[in-house]
C-alpha cells in the first residue's frame, strides 16, 4: 500500500495540470473580484471568489484521467502486477485526489485572505456577523468545509465513470456535462415531475447544487431539501459511488 500511494503522489506531481490548475482557478478568482468585489465583497470572501466551480472543473480533469488513460494505455497492468491488491490502488488513487482537493481548498483560502486586502473589493470586516448568524470568517471557513463535501462526492463519481469508460476525453466531457449542467437538468426534473418530487428531489444530481445552497439560502426552493438533508445525503451517494466503483474495478478484467 504504501509503495503504490508513493507512485500515485509521484504521478500526480509530474502532471502539468497538477500545477497549472492553480494559476487557472487563481485568474478565475481575480476575475469574480474585478466583476462583483465592489458590489458583493462579503459574498466573494465567503464563496473564496466563486472558487468552487474551478476546482470543480481541475478534479475533473485531473482525478479522471487516474484510471481512465491507464485503461487507455494499458498502464493498469503494470500497476496491478506491483500492487498488493486493487483495494490498495483503488484507495491510493483516491487518497491521492482528496489530498489535491484538500490543497486546492487551503489555496484559494489563502488566495482569498490575500484578495480581500487588495483594491479590486470594497474593504470588510472579518469579525462582522454575515449569514447563519456567523462571522464572515466563519462563513468562509464552513462554506469550504461544505465544498469538501461536494467535491468529494463528485471525486467519487468521477471515479465511477472512468471505471466504467475506458476514454479519458469521454470520461472528462461526461463529468463536465454532469456538474455544469447536472443541476440545471436536476432542477427541470423537479419541476417537471413536481407530483413526485419527495423522490425526485433525493437524486444524484441534486447534491451538487450543497455549496450554492449554503450561501444562497433561496436554492431551497429549487433542491427541496434543507441543509443538513444535502449534506448527509451527499456523504452517502459518496459512499454509494464509492463501492459501487471499487466493485467495477474489482471485477474489470484487463
Amino acid at each position: 500500500m504504501k509503495s503504490t500511494l508513493y507512485g500515485e503522489f509521484y504521478k500526480l506531481v509530474h502532471k502539468k495540470i497538477t500545477w497549472f490548475a492553480p494559476f487557472l482557478i487563481l485568474i478565475s478568482m481575480i476575475a469574480m473580484g474585478l466583476a462583483t468585489g465592489k458590489t458583493q465583497p462579503k459574498l466573494l470572501v465567503m464563496t473564496c471568489f466563486a472558487s468552487s466551480e474551478p476546482i470543480l472543473l481541475t478534479l475533473v480533469i485531473v482525478a479522471s484521467s487516474t484510471f481512465s488513460m491507464e485503461f487507455q494505455n494499458n498502464a493498469i497492468l503494470t500497476l496491478l502486477y506491483k500492487s498488493p491488491s486493487k483495494l490498495a490502488i483503488y484507495l491510493s488513487k483516491l487518497l491521492v485526489i482528496t489530498i489535491y482537493n484538500l490543497i486546492l481548498h487551503c489555496l484559494t483560502m489563502i488566495i482569498t485572505g490575500i484578495l480581500a486586502v487588495s483594491p479590486i473589493i470594497k474593504p470588510i470586516s472579518w469579525t462582522a456577523i454575515y449569514q447563519h448568524q456567523q462571522s464572515l470568517i466563519v462563513n468562509m471557513l464552513s462554506t469550504t468545509g461544505i465544498d469538501l463535501i461536494t467535491s468529494i462526492f463528485i471525486i467519487s463519481l468521477i471515479f465511477l465513470t472512468s471505471i466504467l469508460i475506458n476514454s479519458n476525453a469521454l470520461v472528462v466531457t461526461l463529468n463536465i456535462i454532469i456538474i455544469f449542467i447536472g443541476t440545471y437538468a436536476s432542477s427541470s426534473l423537479l419541476l417537471i415531475g413536481s407530483r413526485f418530487s419527495r423522490v425526485l428531489r433525493w437524486n444524484p444530481l441534486n447534491m451538487i447544487n450543497l455549496t450554492q445552497q449554503y450561501y444562497n439560502a433561496a436554492m431551497i426552493q429549487v433542491t427541496k431539501l434543507s441543509i443538513s438533508q444535502l449534506s448527509l445525503a451527499t456523504i452517502l451517494y459518496f459512499l454509494l459511488f464509492f463501492i459501487i466503483g471499487y466493485l467495477v474495478f474489482r471485477k474489470k478484467r484487463f
